[in-house]
């Protein structure tokens, strides 16, 4: 048995518990920049966090700048704000806009330097003030993880930056700040998570004889399996429930803990191929990380399913699946990623995104340039099986990936 863990050096979950935050942050610095979402500025949940740091003795800024999809313009903009107020931790607020916003100006104000200079993986050379983050979306992992996703101007693709300095001090998980996400959002960023669980249980394993800080994302040990497959369960059973009815608390704290299972699986694990081949779809449609990757999750595990039968058969068994023959399981586990992905009105088809049949060979060969997710499928990811899954996904046919392993069904 190989395990590997990397995660904040504290997690707080549950009701309420977003009002420890002072007391946490008061623990670490003096003053505190907020990084939050623009429309949570003026927010009850911001007010109470600032009249809680004034009480306990801590300085506080709020930066709301904060832009979808992060672009590199915003993140400077964000550390020379959090400069001159002379900050020593960062707390943020939000999705994983705010939190990635928060952790690449926590490195710039630690380490100096341009955005680009830390892309890519284990560029950020040391420690970076303490940051701690809580999420209002149910999806990114990002309050528990170390990359920071980027939309640099002069690419057409993301980057990613990857380091376990990235990783926050603390991360507080409150459900209930996940109440007024709304129902887009939900899907898109419950879509995300649950690739982030099952790219994770499915990638490539983990290596015992390579160190633990070789790479950021190590491949699957005994540690991500567990979480990453009791994500799926608990996703499965809040996700859909949550966009249908977002007052629904228990069905909101059933996928935040979802996700935070998933966020710390594949935050030493990896994600892989489904990942990979967003980006550039992503960069060509501007739709949001978690629809793209919903979309074509189903794609990925089919490809992958002839080296991850028994994988799939369990995560065909977490959605809900009826006992059955392994191989049988294996090949339900797509469609019911898929039907589930319907459920939350996700399209199934690349075409419904607008995405343009003759781009597919070039998203292919871009998918395969962020070689830390590529790397990190459980079947090589060659610029041909990438456009056999961008093919199928563009047609709206999981069959056509399927047929090779078993047989239609």
């Amino acid at each position: 048995m190989y395990a590997v863990l990397r995660s904040p050096g504290q997690i707080v979950f549950g009701r309420g518990q977003r009002h420890r935050i002072p007391a946490l942050v008061a623990q670490r610095g003096t003053r505190a920049f907020i990084v939050v979402d623009p429309f949570l500025s003026a927010a009850p949940v911001v007010r109470d966090l600032r009249e809680g740091l004034a009480a306990a003795g801590v300085a506080s800024e709020v930066f709301d700048q904060v832009v979808p999809e992060l672009p590199v313009s915003a993140i400077a903009t964000a550390a020379r704000a959090a400069a001159a107020f002379g900050a020593d931790v960062f707390v943020a607020v939000g999705g994983g806009s705010s939190i990635d916003t928060a952790k690449m100006a926590a490195v710039l104000a630690a380490h100096g330097g341009e955005v680009s200079d830390y892309y890519g993986e284990g560029n950020v050379p040391g420690p970076v003030p303490p940051i701690i983050a809580a999420p209002t979306t149910a999806g990114t992992g990002s309050e528990v993880t170390p990359v920071a996703v980027i939309t640099d101007p002069v690419r057409e693709s993301k980057v990613g930056v990857s380091s376990p300095h990235l990783i926050p001090a603390v991360a507080v998980l409150d459900p209930e700040l996940t109440l007024s996400c709304p129902p887009g959002v939900t899907a898109a960023s419950g879509a995300d998570a649950l690739c982030h669980a099952i790219e994770s249980y499915t990638a490539a394993k983990g290596d015992p004889e390579a160190t633990a800080s070789a790479r950021v994302f190590m491949g699957s040990t005994a540690l991500t399996d567990l979480l990453g497959l009791e994500a799926v369960r608990r996703i499965a059973a809040g996700l859909v429930r949550a966009y249908r009815a977002p007052d629904d608390l228990e069905a909101r704290s059933l996928t935040l803990y979802g996700s935070l299972l998933a966020g710390l699986a594949f935050g030493t694990a990896g994600t892989a191929g489904a990942h990979a081949l967003q980006y550039p779809v992503g960069a060509v449609t501007h739709t949001p990380h978690g629809v793209g990757v919903g979309l074509l999750l189903p794609y990925v595990m089919a490809v992958n399913a002839p080296a991850r039968q028994a994988e799939l058969a369990h995560i065909a068994l977490a959605l809900g699946a009826a006992p059955a023959d392994e191989a049988d399981l294996a090949l339900q586990a797509p469609r019911l990623v898929q039907e589930l992905m319907s459920d939350l009105d996700i399209p199934t088809s690349l075409a419904d995104l607008d995405f343009p049949r003759e781009r597919l060979a070039w998203a292919a060969e871009e998918g395969l340039k962020a070689k830390r997710l590529a790397d990190n499928n459980p079947v090589p990811l060659t610029a041909e099986s990438a456009l056999r899954i961008l093919e199928a996904a563009y047609d709206g046919s999981l069959t056509t990936l399927l047929a090779p392993i078993g047989g239609t069904r």
